[in-house]
């Protein structure tokens, strides 16, 4: 392994001197970029599955009401789509433009990636134009049908995008010889061992965060009294999905982290700030790492718990962050402890909601009445966006100084061109503008009466 690195380095040391003075600004971009991408990421994943079973509500039921929410919500779907070409088109040209090195040197690997990303996007563009235009127009069946496609292109293209990212945390499939990246097989490095929990455990965190984010918008009318029945069904299906995934995703995040745990152990060392390898580690909820006397201080320490999380042993070993040279540790170390501990800590907060969901619904078959649960369901949409990104930045910010693990690091691949300051500022102007844009798009969709969508009244069906 240690010729391997050897010859790797030999690789990005080749591609130029690194420019140092880029890198803060390449990032910050980057995390901005990626910031705003990601959410509409979740939707592309998860609504048109919500927006799809609405619709077969319909055609099993004939009630206008399902019909109604689902027409209207295809329609916000669009919306997200056309906002998330835009930032995603943004991503791609940043990807090659901050991060020429990583591009020219491991392009072939991953490249077939990309293209397979831009087949299921050029198909869900087709398929989401139709399915809105349908409406109405088609056979109610072969209407439902046109947005299977979407479904699936949605999957399909966000996995070939958390492929590259879990080769990117675990690299293979390719050899280094004489300097030169050779041997590659693609498909190997698509699908490694580190690919399959994170693909999994976004696909929970989608459904979460479409879930919670479109019932509380319902649950926040049946807080002002709106208790129709189309506010109700609004709420209540994607509170369903949404509440019914928040638990498992707690048992994909065990899952991940054991993963971490195996193939990044100093990663795992971060997220807990612990500085010296020792078995029986512990975890420190909140607190702060002191990086000069390399200890977590004003935190509740629980004995034993890091170990027993990584391994499922409470006498496992753990690494520590001393384990490496201080530059090849991630950092900063509480950037990454907080972020990790805002995942942990929302998430946990989200499967209790859904426990509690699901418990009063089994017991009394009905809805919770207290309107704090409301109240929670209206903040769970936000919190879970906040887990979302926060989670990206444990993945990310903990994987430096690295851009692939182990191989490359960050400052060897970023760009050496300037004007990268202003690039921020435009982009950071063109997601505002898209932001505001769908805000005022969104909130006159909603002013509109739901009879519009389908002709009769929704209310009195």
């Amino acid at each position: 392994m240690s010729a391997f690195l050897l010859a790797a380095a030999e690789v990005t040391g080749r591609l130029g001197e690194p420019a140092q003075e880029h890198l803060l600004w390449a990032r910050e971009l980057q995390a901005m970029s990626l910031a705003f991408h990601i959410p509409l990421v979740c939707f592309g994943i998860a609504f048109p599955a919500i927006v799809l079973f609405m619709e077969g509500l319909h055609l099993r039921t004939g009630d206008p009401t399902y019909k109604a929410l689902a027409k209207r919500w295809s329609k916000v779907m669009l919306i997200l789509f056309a906002v998330g070409v835009v930032t995603g088109t943004i991503l791609s040209f940043e990807f090659g433009l901050l991060w020429p090195n990583f591009m020219a040197t491991f392009g072939d690997v991953f490249g077939i990636a990309f293209a397979l990303e831009g087949v299921s996007f050029f198909l869900e563009a087709i398929f989401i134009a139709i399915y809105v235009y349908g409406w109405d127009r088609l056979p109610r069946r072969a209407h439902l049908l046109t947005g299977v496609p979407i479904v699936i292109t949605g999957v399909t293209g966000s996995l070939m995008v958390i492929s590259v990212n879990g080769w990117m945390n675990n690299p293979v499939g390719f050899d280094v010889v004489n300097g030169d990246v050779v041997n590659i097989r693609p498909w190997e490095a698509l699908f490694n061992s580190y690919f399959w929990h994170e693909l999994v455990h976004m696909y929970a965190a989608g459904y979460m965060v479409a879930g919670f984010t479109v019932a509380g918008v319902y649950a926040f009318a049946w807080l002002r009294g709106r208790r129709t029945r189309y506010v109700r069904v609004g709420m209540v299906v994607p509170l369903t999905v949404a509440c019914l995934v928040a638990p498992v995703q707690v048992v994909l995040g065990d899952w991940a982290g054991r993963e971490v745990a195996e193939v990044q152990p100093v990663k795992l060392a971060t997220f807990e700030g612990l500085p010296r390898t020792q078995s029986g580690a512990p975890f420190h909820i909140l607190g702060w790492y002191d990086e000069s006397d390399e200890e977590v201080k004003g935190a509740i320490a629980i004995p034993d718990l890091l170990s027993i999380l990584a391994f499922h042993d409470p006498d496992a070993t753990v690494q520590g962050l001393t384990s490496v040279p201080p530059d090849d540790r991630p950092g900063p170390v509480n950037v990454v402890r907080y972020a990790f501990q805002t995942m942990i800590g929302i998430g946990t907060l989200l499967a209790l909601v859904g426990v509690f969901y699901a418990v009063v619904w089994w017991r009394r078959r009905r809805l919770p009445r207290s309107p704090w649960f409301y109240r929670l369901v209206v903040a769970a949409g936000p919190l879970a966006g906040i887990a979302l990104i926060a989670g990206w930045i444990t993945t990310e910010v903990g994987r430096q100084p690295w851009i692939v693990y182990g191989v490359m690091r960050v400052e060897d691949a970023v760009t050496d061109a300037g004007g990268l300051p202003v690039a921020f500022f435009v982009a950071l102007a063109v997601y505002l503008t898209l932001a505001a844009t769908v805000v005022w798009l969104l909130r006159r969709l909603a002013r509109r009466p739901p009879d519009v969508e389908v002709g009769v009244p929704v209310e009195a069906a």
